[in-house]
């Protein structure tokens, strides 16, 4: 049950709280510790893809896992950047879109696995995470970065924010094709 991929993905439920108590120091250069720390984490979601696809380790562990943790590391800096204004105004839009996507997204990969309908991720899905992921970087440096980073961040964040529509989109649609009118309760 642990193996190296499995344990990439739990390294990223162990450092949200770290990426947390990093952000929340009055130091500069502890935004940039958040922020490398958050960016590791990003890169431990490949790698443990790419490891479990090439050492044939693949798990039920691991498939149910690895999104969780995705969603959890995300879901927490989303609130973070929230709370200290990062995130502010209309800005906040595009955090509650990629939560509500997310929270979509996992209801319908549960429902449809009771139907034993499996839904790959997308390309485009990939370029979402990656602009998510980076957009999330740039923020959490906040103040410790020279605003460019900020804005590109933002503008990262917005790209993001309508990929996950895009993303969504595709995944209920599929739902909804699995999705009898009939009522099974």
């Amino acid at each position: 049950m642990l193996n190296l991929p499995n344990l990439l993905t739990l390294s990223r439920i162990v450092a949200i709280p770290l990426v947390v108590a990093c952000f929340w120091l009055d130091r500069g250069w502890a935004q940039w510790l958040s922020a490398g720390l958050f960016a590791v984490a990003c890169i431990t979601d490949w790698f443990d893809g790419y490891f479990a696809r090439r050492y044939h380790q693949i798990s039920r562990f691991g498939r149910f896992l690895d999104p969780i943790a995705d969603k959890l590391l995300v879901a927490a800096a989303l609130v973070m950047l929230v709370k200290n204004g990062t995130l502010a105004d209309i800005n906040v839009l595009a955090a509650l879109i990629i939560l509500a996507r997310e929270i979509l997204v996992s209801g319908l990969r549960e429902f449809l696995a009771e139907l034993n309908v499996s839904v790959p991720v997308s390309q485009l899905a990939k370029w979402k995470t990656g602009a998510q992921m980076g957009a999330i970087t740039f923020l959490l440096l906040g103040d410790a970065a020279p605003p460019v980073i900020g804005q590109v961040g933002l503008a990262l964040i917005w790209v993001a924010a309508v990929l996950t529509l895009v993303t969504g989109y595709d995944y209920l649609r599929t739902g909804l094709r699995h999705m009898g009118s009939e009522n099974t309760q």
